[in-house]
């Protein structure tokens, strides 16, 4: 996360300072590669299932033929607040990776998604808790300027990554704007269409940076009152750089995730929003 300006008070949730936590969020480290410090985030979406970035759990040095199908099994860590406090003891077990099918299969973020079923269900808890999906029908991803909450361990201004994790709130961005500043742009960047939405900056240009990807950006239906994950951060590298950070687009790809959980006979947890509310106090704006 690249922080506020010196001198304003940083857009944070839970009175204007740092959470303590953010329930679904998963620190997944690899532990045989510097890319991104080796780290990244995801969100947990059911007792056995995280849902990440696809370049969280992917080792471009063990790339042979077959591109974008090789993986590690990554660390995974939930309940974690503190980088400097992971340990065994909030450490999950990962049974096995899934790569969506198609990841890279045009350019390096095609289908940037990963799902990693874990060896036993966790317990919840106030600290480990899984964010629901979108419901068919539900995409706040395609309305502009609606805010979501983004965490994570990234690059701040001194070139570091953070200690303590980070929150931003986040505005969805214009399309049209988003896919201008990346498809008339050149290097390996995120080709903008249907399957992805972006975010600008915040108020104080707050932005997400290198180690953020992965993690889930939740939004709050103001009609309804669900809190549910709109997409997967992909493209993370827009620190100062660039405007617009870029996001897999959940909605576009729930008949993948669920024939996935499907294949194992897993059911995601559905959690209402009554009792997702009831066990922790951060908040999503609307």
């Amino acid at each position: 996360m690249v922080p506020y300006p010196t001198g304003h008070r940083p857009r944070r949730m839970v009175g204007g300072s740092l959470a303590r936590d953010v329930p679904w969020h998963a620190f997944v480290r690899l532990g045989d590669t510097i890319f991104d410090g080796g780290f990244g985030g995801g969100a947990l979406i059911s007792d056995r299932w995280i849902l990440t970035a696809g370049r969280n759990v992917f080792v471009n040095k063990s790339r042979q033929t077959n591109k974008g199908q090789n993986y590690t099994i990554p660390r995974v860590y939930l309940g974690v607040s503190d980088r400097k406090l992971v340990d065994s003891s909030n450490e999950v077990l990962v049974e096995k990776v899934v790569l969506h099918p198609e990841f890279q299969k045009t350019s390096d973020w095609d289908n940037d998604l990963a799902l990693i079923k874990l060896k036993e269900p966790v317990e919840y808890s106030m600290t480990v808790m899984p964010i629901p999906l979108p419901e068919r029908g539900e995409d706040l991803a395609e309305v502009v300027g609606t805010h979501g909450l983004v965490a994570g361990w990234g690059w701040g201004v001194h070139l570091t990554f953070a200690d303590r994790l980070k929150y931003l709130v986040l505005p969805v961005a214009k399309f049209e704007a988003c896919q201008k500043e990346y498809n008339e742009g050149s290097g390996s960047l995120p080709v903008v269409d249907g399957r992805v939405f972006c975010t600008g900056p915040s108020t104080f240009t707050e932005n997400v940076c290198f180690g953020d990807g992965g993690g889930a950006f939740a939004v709050r239906d103001s009609t309804t009152g669900r809190v549910y994950a709109a997409g997967i951060l992909s493209y993370d590298k827009t620190c100062t750089l660039r405007t617009h950070a870029v996001y897999m687009k959940l909605s576009a790809y729930l008949p993948w995730i669920n024939s996935v959980m499907r294949e194992d006979s897993e059911v995601y947890a559905d959690l209402r929003t009554k009792y997702f509310n009831k066990m922790y106090s951060l908040q999503v704006p609307n």
